[in-house]
C-alpha cells in the first residue's frame, strides 16, 4: 500500500495569496536595510535618490509584465530556464539554469544569509578563529584575492541558517510556502510601521528630501557611472522577482496565478520601498545617510535611542530570514528542471516519494549556497549576482519577441502591456547597465562572468555524452 502512494510528481499546494508572498518575500530582504546608505553616498541627491528607487522599481516591473505573458503561456516547474527552451534551444537554457545555480540565485542566497547573520551579530558576539586563518587567502584572475574564512563567524552562521531553511523546504513545498506566507506578512507589517513611526514621531524634516535638485559638482561620465551604481543597488533589493515561475508546476491554476502573483507582487514591494526611503530621509539628511551603513538602525535611533538599534535588527533578521526561505523554495526546481530534460545530472530530478520534493536538488543547491558565503562581503557578492541576473533579464525580455515570432498561435492569457514599447525599453535598459557594470565594476562583472562561463564544459559533456545512443529531447 505505501507503494501506491508514493509521490513521483510535485505537489500542486501553492495559492495565489502563497505565490504573492513568494515574489514579496524573496524581494524584500537585506537590500532595503542594507542599499540605501551605499546610493546616498553615489548620488548626493536625496530626490534622485527617490527616483532611482522608483525608476528601479519601475524597471522591475516591466520584467514582470514581461514574464507575467510567458508564465501564462508555459506552464512548467523551472521557470525561466523552461522558457529559455522555448526561446533559443537548450544552450541558452543550461547556460541560464546553470548560472542559477553557480550564482545567480545561490550567491543571492549567499548574501541574504550574510545579512541575516550579520544582524544576529548584533545580539551574540561570534567567536573568531586564529588570524591566521582569517589572513589565508587565494588569488582568482580578473577578480582578485578571496578571504574565505575572514569574518568567519558571521559566515558560520549563514551557512546554519542555509542548512535550516534547506530542511524546511525537504519537508514540502506546502510547509514551505506557509512559513514564507506568515514571515513575509510580518515583515511588510514590520516595514510599514517602521516607516510610519519615523514619520510621524522622528521629528525630522521635510526639507531633507526637497532640496531644490541639489546635485554635488562632478563630471557627466562620473554621475552616470554613479547612477548606474547605484541603480545596482536599488535593483539588488528588488532582485528576485521571477522567482515564484520556478515553482509554476506546484502552483494552483499556474497560467492565472504566475501572472497575477507577479504584477501584485511587485507592485507591493515598489510601495514599501519608496515608503521607507521617504522615512529614512525625513529623518536622516541625505548626507548623514551616506554615513550609516545600517541606515533603518541609525534612523530608529532617532526615535528610541539605544532600542531602536534593536528593534531595527530583529525587523532585519525576520525580513531576511523570509527573503531566504522564498529564494531556496523557488530555485531548487531549476536544476530538477534541467536533469529532467537530460542536461544535468539525474539523480538532480528526483522527487521525494514521501514529501513530494525536489529533495537532491535542494542539497546540492544548499551545498554550493554555503561555499559562496564563504567567497566574499555583503557588497561583493550582491555585486557580481545582480550583473549575471541582468545579463538574462535582458535575454528573457528579448525572448517575448521571439515567442511572438515561433509561437504566434499558442494562447497567451496576459499579453504584456505596451508591447513592443516595453520589452523594447527594457532590453536596452539591460544592455546599457551591463555596460556602465563592466566599466564602473569590473572586477565583480568579471566574477559573474567566470562563475557563468564554468558551466560551458559542463554543458558540451551533457549535450554530447553518449550522442551515438541518445537524444536530448526538445521539449519539457
Amino acid at each position: 500500500m505505501a507503494e501506491k502512494t508514493k509521490k513521483t510528481e510535485l505537489v500542486r499546494g501553492l495559492s495565489l495569496t502563497a505565490t504573492v508572498m513568494i515574489v514579496a518575500g524573496s524581494m524584500i530582504g537585506s537590500g532595503i536595510f542594507r542599499k540605501p546608505s551605499s546610493m546616498a553616498q553615489q548620488l548626493g541627491s536625496p530626490e534622485l535618490l527617490i527616483i532611482i528607487w522608483i525608476a528601479a522599481g519601475l524597471i522591475t516591473f516591466i520584467g514582470a509584465l514581461i514574464n507575467a505573458e510567458v508564465s501564462g503561456m508555459i506552464d512548467a516547474t523551472g521557470g525561466q530556464y523552461v522558457y529559455f527552451r522555448k526561446m533559443y534551444g537548450d544552450f541558452t537554457a543550461y547556460l541560464y539554469g546553470w548560472s542559477i545555480l553557480a550564482v545567480i540565485q545561490t550567491g543571492s542566497q549567499a548574501a541574504i544569509a550574510y545579512a541575516f547573520a550579520e544582524y544576529v551579530g548584533y545580539f551574540i558576539k561570534y567567536p573568531q578563529i586564529s588570524q591566521h586563518l582569517q589572513d589565508f587567502s587565494f588569488y582568482l584572475p580578473l577578480v582578485g584575492n578571496i578571504h574565505p574564512f575572514l569574518d568567519f563567524g558571521t559566515k558560520a552562521v549563514a551557512i546554519l541558517c542555509i542548512a535550516f531553511l534547506t530542511g524546511v523546504n525537504y519537508i514540502g513545498v506546502v510547509f514551505g510556502g506557509v512559513v514564507q506566507t506568515i514571515v513575509t506578512y510580518i515583515k511588510i507589517i514590520s516595514i510599514v510601521l517602521i516607516s510610519i513611526f519615523l514619520l510621524l514621531l522622528g521629528n525630522g524634516s521635510w526639507s531633507n528630501i526637497y532640496t531644490g535638485f541639489t546635485m554635488p559638482k562632478s563630471d557627466m561620465t562620473n554621475m552616470i557611472a554613479m547612477i548606474g551604481l547605484a541603480f545596482a543597488g536599488a535593483f539588488w533589493a528588488y532582485d528576485a522577482w521571477n522567482s515564484v515561475t520556478y515553482v509554476s508546476g506546484e502552483v494552483k491554476n499556474p497560467r492565472r496565478n504566475i501572472p497575477l502573483s507577479l504584477l501584485w507582487g511587485t507592485l507591493i514591494v515598489i510601495a514599501v520601498y519608496v515608503l521607507i526611503n521617504v522615512a529614512y530621509l525625513y529623518v536622516l539628511p541625505i548626507g548623514e545617510m551616506a554615513k550609516s551603513p545600517l541606515v533603518a538602525a541609525s534612523a530608529a535611533e532617532k526615535i528610541f535611542g539605544a532600542k531602536g538599534a534593536s528593534l531595527i535588527s530583529i525587523a532585519v533578521i525576520v525580513s531576511t530570514f523570509g527573503a531566504l526561505n522564498g529564494s531556496i523554495l523557488a530555485t531548487a526546481r531549476v536544476p530538477f528542471a534541467m536533469a529532467k530534460a537530460n542536461l544535468f545530472f539525474k539523480d538532480l530530478g528526483k522527487v521525494h516519494p514521501k514529501y513530494g520534493t525536489p529533495h537532491v536538488s535542494l542539497i546540492v543547491q544548499g551545498i554550493w549556497s554555503c561555499v559562496l558565503v564563504l567567497s566574499g562581503s555583503f557588497d561583493t557578492i550582491t555585486d557580481y549576482v545582480i550583473f549575471a541576473a541582468w545579463l538574462f533579464y535582458m535575454l528573457g525580455a528579448f525572448g517575448v519577441f521571439v515567442l511572438r515570432k515561433k509561437m504566434p498561435d499558442v494562447e497567451r492569457p496576459y499579453k504584456v502591456w505596451g508591447y513592443p514599447y516595453t520589452p523594447a525599453i527594457f532590453v536596452i535598459f539591460s544592455f546599457l547597465f551591463l555596460v556602465n557594470s563592466v566599466i564602473s565594476d569590473t572586477s565583480n562583472a568579471m566574477m559573474g562572468l567566470i562563475l557563468i562561463a564554468a558551466g560551458l564544459p559542463m554543458y558540451l559533456f551533457w549535450k554530447y555524452k553518449d550522442r551515438g545512443n541518445n537524444s536530448v529531447p526538445t521539449d519539457v
